[in-house]
């Protein structure tokens, strides 16, 4: 924060472990050497934002802001960026820039570069009406998505499009989705369109009709019956996605899997995983991990919503209201996914 800070520029920060978020004055960072430097318009709430605003851990001292769902207009150019003008609407999602030189990115896999660079940890993040990035982290946003549809794809979006497409299940095969959340509505409504049969699973009835409007064939209320169980009296499923952030169902589920079946991790808490080995073995499934996507990826993403109709259902909060929005968050009262607006 500064004292010179002009009017209008401001960020959600937590200024030292411990402290709460608040929305103070901030300046703008001028873009250098292949940066650039965004006017916010929406920035979505993740569940690894809550981690940062509960147990910050800067790479470049406080304070800290967080957010690492981006959509806003281009407003400066840094030296030596081509192909971007001043103006374009953009994104910017939990890639946030990768080194270009390691094995990683020569091969193109840039999510895996050791030196990867992730918005609110690597440097300020998008809970801000400013943010300066690596020019290498915009993606652009299609005509037809506003900016509060737009910003979610940076990290939900993308992360839960590419778990499903890069799967290997085709068209007419079962897919099942762990969670009905942030993460698991979009990845419901992404796996219906992709012509999957599609079975939602959640924790009460409540959530069956909601899954029905989402796209999904079928649901099944894990409170009442264990969800592994039913897959495989179903014939089981060809991949489930596991989007929840509890990892406690997950070894139950991995029975719901048919032969050369895939479960893909996307959400979880870091709790140790006991999983039947013998039945992994002798039908040849595979429990896998998926991490984001590449910003070419993301405006794939945003291309295939557009072809069919699929929307995050958002839930816009002003940005100086960022606190009730966490205890929303937290309290689990989220429809689905909370967007930070700043008025831009």
């Amino acid at each position: 924060m500064s004292r010179n800070a002009p009017r209008g520029h401001r960020a959600a920060q937590v200024a030292e472990a411990g402290a709460p978020v608040r929305v103070v004055p901030v300046r703008e960072r001028r873009p250098g050497a292949g940066e650039v430097r965004v006017q916010v318009a929406a920035a979505g709430i993740c569940g690894a934002d809550r981690g940062t605003v509960r147990d910050p851990a800067p790479a470049t001292g406080f304070p800290v802001t967080p957010g690492h769902e981006a959509a806003g207009v281009l407003a400066e150019l840094g030296p030596g960026v081509r192909g971007w003008e001043v103006g374009e609407r953009v994104a910017v999602g939990w890639f946030g820039g990768s080194c270009g030189h390691c094995r990683a990115c020569r091969d193109g896999d840039l999510v895996q570069c050791p030196a990867r660079r992730i918005p609110g940890l690597s440097y300020p993040g998008a809970w801000s009406t400013t943010l300066t990035v690596p020019a290498a982290a915009l993606a652009r946003i299609p005509d037809g998505l506003s900016f509060t549809e737009a910003a979610p794809f940076g990290c939900a979006g993308v992360t839960t499009f590419n778990a499903l497409r890069l799967s290997g299940a085709r068209p007419g095969d079962r897919v099942a989705v762990l969670g009905i959340g942030g993460l698991g509505h979009l990845a419901v409504r992404f796996a219906a369109a992709m012509g999957f049969e599609t079975v939602a699973i959640g924790r009460c009835e409540d959530k069956r009709e909601v899954a029905r409007e989402l796209g999904a064939h079928g649901y099944i209320d894990a409170a009442r019956q264990a969800p592994g169980a039913a897959l495989k009296e179903l014939g089981g499923a060809r991949l489930i996605l596991s989007t929840a952030a509890s990892s406690e169902p997950l070894a139950e589920l991995a029975h719901g899997l048919a032969p050369h079946g895939r479960l893909t991790v996307v959400g979880f808490d870091g709790a140790p995983l006991h999983l039947p080995l013998g039945n992994l073995v002798m039908n040849a499934q595979s429990i896998t991990g998926h991490l984001t996507g590449t910003p070419s990826e993301t405006e794939q993403a945003m291309r295939f919503a557009l072809a069919t109709g699929v929307r995050p259902w958002v839930q816009p909060v002003p940005l100086d209201d960022v606190r009730q929005a966490l205890d929303t968050l937290r309290e689990g009262r989220a429809r689905f996914r909370l967007v930070l607006t700043t008025g831009a």
